[in-house]
C-alpha cells in the first residue's frame, strides 16, 4: 500500500487480484465491514478497518446496503481465512473477489491510522509490484481527490422506483446513494418513492408524497453538481413538505437553509459514538468526512450541532448520525417514527 505523502506499507493480498486507487479513510468499528464495504458512503475511498481480526462472521445475504461493493479496496491487520460458520461461511476473500475488490492484510493499521489522524485523510493505492512504487507515488500526488467529482451520481437510483408496503402513508426517499438499511425502517412504516439525487421538487410534489427522506451518500455536499440540483431541491422543498435528513441529508440541509459544510480533517466513522439527544445519551453509527459549520448557521432559521438540525418554524429535522445503523446499535430508530409523526401532523 502506497500513499501519497511517500509511505509505504507492504502486506499480502486477498480478495481479487488488481490495482486501487482513492482516498484512504478508516473506521473504527469492531464489526459491520459488510455493511462498510457496501455503504454507497464509501464510494471512492479505500476502508482501513482498525479492529485487528476482519472476517471471522463471513458474508451474510442480509447484510448488503447496496447491491455491490463500493469501497475500492480494503486494509485490515488480520483476514480471517476460516469464519464461523454462523452465517454460511462464506468468506471475504470469496466476497471481495466476486465484485473485482481488492484487500490487503498484515499492515499495521495503528500505524496507519495515526498517519491519518496526524496529516489528514490521504490519497493512496493497492499495488502489487514495488517497482512501481515511485511512480505510483507521483500518480497519488497529481491525481484529484475522489470527492472532487460527483460521486453521487455514481450510486443514485436511474429512475423514479415506487415500492408498495401495504402502508396508509407514502414518502419520498431522495436518493444520494441510501443505504438499504433506511429503506427497511421507511417500509415498516411507509409505502416509497425513490427518487434520483437530482429529481426537481416539483416532480417529487406531484407524486403526492406526505414527506421525503433525503438520505446519505458520497462526496462533498457543495458539490457544483449538487448545489444546482440536490441542495435546490431541497430548498423548495422546504416550505412544502416535512423532511428529514440523514448523514449526506443533513449536510444538504444545512447548506439549503443558508449555511456551510466543511471537509474534516480525517472523518469520523465507527459504530459506537455517543450522542446526546433531548438529554439523554444515545450510541450512533457515524459514516462521513464533510460535516456543517454550525457557526455557519448563526442568525439563520436553522438551529443545531454537527449531529443534528432543525427549523424553528417548518417541519425539517436531520441527523448526522444513522438511525437506520448498520452497522451499529438501533438507539436512534425512533426518529423514523418522529418523522412519521411530523408527515402525519405536519409540525415538530
Amino acid at each position: 500500500m502506497v500513499l501519497e505523502d511517500g509511505s509505504v506499507f507492504e502486506g499480502s493480498p486477498f480478495g481479487y487480484q488488481t490495482q486501487a486507487f482513492g482516498e484512504v479513510v478508516f473506521s473504527t468499528g469492531m464489526c459491520g465491514y459488510q455493511e462498510s464495504l457496501t455503504d454507497p458512503s464509501y464510494r471512492g475511498q479505500i476502508l482501513v478497518m482498525t479492529y485487528p481480526l476482519i472476517g471471522n462472521y463471513g458474508i451474510s445475504d442480509e447484510y448488503y446496503q447496496s447491491k455491490i461493493i463500493q469501497a475500492r479496496a480494503l486494509v485490515v491487520r488480520e483476514y480471517c481465512s476460516e469464519p464461523s460458520p454462523m452465517y454460511g461461511g462464506r468468506t471475504l476473500d470469496d466476497f471481495l473477489k466476486f465484485n473485482k475488490v481488492p484487500g490487503i492484510t498484515g499492515i499495521d493499521t495503528r500505524d496507519l491510522v495515526i498517519k491519518i489522524r496526524t496529516k489528514g485523510t490521504l490519497k493512496g493505492a493497492i499495488i502489487e509490484n514495488k517497482d512501481d512504487i515511485e511512480s505510483t507515488i507521483r500518480q497519488l500526488q497529481k491525481m484529484p481527490a475522489p470527492s472532487e467529482s460527483n460521486l453521487v451520481e455514481e450510486v443514485t437510483c436511474k429512475q423514479i422506483e415506487r415500492y408498495n408496503f401495504g402502508k396508509d402513508t407514502c414518502v419520498g426517499l431522495l436518493d444520494c446513494g441510501g443505504k438499504s438499511g433506511i429503506m427497511r425502517d421507511l417500509s415498516e412504516r411507509f409505502n416509497v418513492i425513490v427518487f434520483p439525487y437530482d429529481t426537481p421538487a416539483d416532480v417529487i410534489v406531484n407524486h403526492d408524497v406526505r414527506g421525503v427522506l433525503l438520505s446519505n451518500g458520497p462526496g462533498d455536499p457543495s458539490h457544483p453538481a449538487i448545489l444546482k440540483t440536490t441542495v435546490k431541491t431541497v430548498k423548495d422543498l422546504s416550505t412544502q413538505l416535512p423532511l428529514f435528513g440523514i448523514c449526506f441529508g443533513s449536510q444538504i440541509v444545512g447548506i439549503a437553509m443558508g449555511g456551510n459544510t466543511y471537509k474534516m480533517k480525517f472523518g469520523h466513522r465507527g459504530c459506537n459514538q455517543p450522542v446526546k439527544y433531548q438529554g439523554k445519551v444515545y450510541i450512533t453509527s457515524q459514516n462521513h468526512g464533510f460535516a456543517v459549520d454550525d457557526h455557519s448557521l448563526d442568525g439563520k432559521d436553522i438551529i443545531g450541532t454537527v449531529e443534528g438540525l432543525r427549523h424553528r418554524d417548518l417541519p425539517v429535522f436531520t441527523s448526522q448520525y444513522h438511525p437506520e445503523a448498520s452497522p451499529g446499535p438501533w438507539d436512534t430508530s425512533f426518529l423514523f417514527d418522529k418523522f412519521a409523526k411530523v408527515t402525519r401532523e405536519g409540525h415538530l
